[in-house]
């Protein structure tokens, strides 16, 4: 009889892809990297110079009242689009953070990508 090892967390396995991720993906002045989180209820998004290690701007969802979560996450990448242009940002590098490129991490990039920010 075979023992099947224990099954990874979900948490685990996603920082694992992550990790991944995180090792192509740099931010720097010029073209930071859009870090998105995603909890339950909300989900966040930040603009960050790996560089120079400082978060440029961040914008969530608890501003954006009605709608629902994949309608909010799409303003929330119109919001960062927004300061990144203030930031005189315009083009940047995406990090899903482990997640799906699929539902509110998609809708955040579409919505970055309709405020004007190219990746």
């Amino acid at each position: 009889m075979r023992r099947i090892p224990n099954p990874k967390t979900r948490p685990e396995l996603r920082a694992r892809r992550k990790l991944r991720i995180r090792k192509n993906v740099s931010g720097s002045a010029e073209r930071p990297r859009l870090v998105v989180f995603r909890s339950l209820k909300h989900i966040y998004a930040q603009l960050v110079d790996d560089v120079s290690r400082r978060t440029i701007a961040t914008v969530s969802d608890g501003t954006i009242a009605a709608g629902k979560k994949t309608e909010r996450s799409t303003a929330v990448g119109k919001l960062i689009a927004e300061k990144a242009k203030a930031a005189g940002i315009v083009k940047v590098v995406f990090d899903r953070g482990g997640y799906q490129y699929h539902g509110r991490v998609k809708a955040v990039a579409d919505g970055a990508r309709e405020g004007g920010l190219e990746f």
